[in-house]
């Protein structure tokens, strides 16, 4: 059987290690359009961005961008941002809907990640794992969603402008962001980004974060994934920091793309990991 993972961009990551993968791009739009893919120019997007005054957005792949991903796979898993944060997840059960009635005999499912970005990409990560060790397609499924309850994302942001401009996030919270070094550190409560903490500077926002993933379960030698936009320097901070504590981490860094980094904005930190059971995770939904 052949298998394939096919994510919206949001998980910012264009190849997953030992399997078939691809991505359908989100879109960010402003006064043109940035399409989520490898050859965008991330740095003239994010610097656009910041002298654009007007009216910028985010869009998603529509029904017939899933389902041309799905190419002729045997069996696929999806995973999208959070549904509460866009309309992905919807067109992919639309496009999985129209596959399994065009292609009796094939499997589908649909993984609403409750999050983005580096939580979004463990879950694929996962799969790729799950489908080398030669599981069923409904066992795979069933430890997937049990991986996915114990994963957890939190952000550390120094800007929250985009966030507020599209309704994400409380304009009032978005406007201590930037001001007197004020970093907003926060989670995602039923697929939702939600403040946290306000610490001044990084001296005090990495500790809290560390202190953050304690309280959420992290423990030795389990995954951190720290994604960033254009913020190298916090990130390492920040791994430091774990791996003092920490040392047996497994680690990755990497960049946001398009989509994720739209809302991080520049110096922003997405940082998924491994812990205890995050009951926010409710894959009872799914």
């Amino acid at each position: 059987m052949r298998y394939k993972i096919v994510s919206d961009s949001s998980s910012n990551v264009f190849t997953v290690s030992g399997a078939e993968y691809t991505t359908v791009p989100m879109k960010v739009v402003a006064e043109q359009e940035y399409v989520d893919t490898p050859e965008l120019d991330l740095q003239g997007m994010v610097s656009d961005l910041q002298q654009f005054k007007g009216k910028s957005g985010s869009s998603c792949p529509n029904v017939q961008e899933w389902l041309d991903a799905f190419a002729d796979a045997d069996a696929v898993f999806c995973v999208t941002i959070s549904k509460n944060l866009s309309g992905s997840y919807n067109a992919a059960r639309d496009a999985v809907a129209e596959f399994l009635e065009e292609n009796p005999g094939k499997k589908a499912y649909v993984f609403d990640s409750l999050a983005a970005g580096p939580q979004q990409a463990m879950l694929c990560d996962k799969l790729a794992q799950l489908i080398a060790e030669g599981l069923e397609f409904e066992q795979i499924v069933e430890k997937a969603l049990d991986y996915h309850n114990h994963t957890h994302i939190l952000f550390r942001l120094q800007s929250l402008t985009n966030l507020a401009r599209n309704g994400r996030i409380n304009p009032a919270v978005a406007k201590i962001a930037g001001v007197l070094g004020i970093r907003v550190i926060g989670d995602v409560k039923g697929g939702q980004i939600t403040p946290v903490h306000k610490p001044r500077g990084d001296k005090k926002a990495i500790p809290m974060l560390v202190e953050m993933m304690k309280e959420r379960g992290f423990y030795d030698g389990a995954i951190l994934r720290i994604a960033h936009c254009f913020g190298q320097e916090p990130a390492q901070l920040l791994r430091d920091a774990v791996l003092a504590e920490f040392p047996n981490t497994r680690f990755v860094l990497e960049p946001t793309t398009a989509l994720c980094s739209f809302y991080a904005e520049e110096g922003g930190l997405m940082i998924g990991f491994e812990g205890g059971y995050n009951q926010e995770n409710n894959n009872k939904d799914f």
